[in-house]
């Protein structure tokens, strides 16, 4: 391995370049007196790009900028994630925050998967976060960074926030928080279960995505939502997508999601889930978490692949202005959770 150039920083800042496979991201963290060592900053933002590299197969992006930036008190907010200048993240810490809690953290993951899928017009932002909110913990399941039954919880207690309330218009004309973010989700947890039951558990939502990325469907481009939702359809060779979005884009769409779970095989039971494997759609449920690989004993990470370097430099940050942004902290029922609007 060399070093490579790193991105120019000011004086202070420290400076550093991930290398994932093919991609490399350029990392700059602004100076400020984090409780946890650079390198510890550098392991929560590798775990994040593992995760998302193990899902599609490669990182999405070829050259990724990341800059991390200081607040006070603990945890990690306000991710942006942009398209114009090839790929850029910015991501705020606080100085107190902990080792467990980087570890723990799912924003950067969910930052990085919008790099992933194409800019569409503001109507269509939900399938943007959607997908980010969906897809996000079951990459990190299969990555062996978040326990299966913990994944499953959170998706079942918070999934309720994205079903249609009095007066909603569909998923294109109501832009509430809940409609955006977990809306946007209740969409791709129903395409998955839809590709699933159409091709026999062969393929899932995860090869749509590929496709619609192997297209050429990045953040860096602007798409027609129908473009994308087409690319996903012919990747799986089911037509689920564009036919699920004509149901939900501009009329509620009346979802179950007890009757869902059952179907699943999937038990609350206060703070615990149960999995019932009897159930009709068990074997679906496993083929969504782990993806190609069905079973959860294979589920591996792509850490070999990927490799750090770290040094300090001075200069000026690159000007880059965003096509597509995202500004969330937190995820509905999480700790220090609490959500922006655009």
């Amino acid at each position: 391995m060399f070093l490579l150039p790193f991105v120019a920083a000011s004086a202070g800042e420290m400076n550093s370049t991930i290398l994932v496979g093919t991609s490399r991201l350029d990392i700059v963290v602004e100076k400020g007196p984090f409780d946890v060592t650079k390198e510890g900053l550098l392991d929560w933002i590798r775990s994040a790009t593992e995760a998302v590299a193990n899902y599609y197969g490669h990182f999405p992006l070829p050259h990724v900028f990341v800059r991390v930036t200081p607040r006070e008190g603990k945890g990690i907010g306000r991710g942006m994630t942009f398209g114009e200048g090839g790929g850029l993240i910015t991501i705020q810490v606080g100085t107190e925050t902990t080792r467990s809690e980087f570890k723990s953290d799912w924003m950067l993951t969910h930052e990085m998967f919008h790099l992933s899928f194409p800019s569409v017009r503001h109507e269509h932002h939900w399938i943007e976060e959607g997908i980010a909110t969906y897809v996000e913990p079951i990459a990190r399941v299969r990555a062996k960074q978040l326990n299966v039954r913990e994944m499953w919880f959170e998706v079942v207690r918070d999934l309720p926030n994205g079903l249609p309330e009095r007066g909603d218009r569909g998923l294109d004309h109501t832009h509430t928080w809940g409609r955006t973010y977990w809306g946007g989700a209740l969409f791709c947890l129903l395409a998955d279960i839809e590709i699933h039951r159409q091709t026999g558990n062969k393929k899932g939502l995860d090869d749509a995505l590929r496709g619609i990325l192997e297209a050429g469907g990045n953040i860096t481009q602007d798409w027609e939502i129908g473009k994308a939702l087409s690319a996903g359809d012919q990747a799986t060779g089911v037509q689920v997508l564009a036919a699920l979005y004509d149901k939900m884009k501009d009329q509620p769409y009346r979802v179950d999601l007890d009757a869902l779970w059952k179907e699943l095989g999937i038990e609350r039971d206060g703070k615990n889930i149960r999995f019932i494997d009897s159930a009709p759609l068990a074997a679906t449920r496993q083929a969504i978490t782990y993806g190609e690989l069905r079973a959860p004993s294979q589920a591996t990470s792509a850490s070999d692949s990927t490799a750090v370097f770290a040094g300090r430099s001075a200069g000026s940050s690159p000007s880059t202005r965003g096509s597509t942004s995202t500004d969330l902290e937190g995820r509905a029922g999480r700790p220090g959770r609490r959500n922006l609007a655009e």
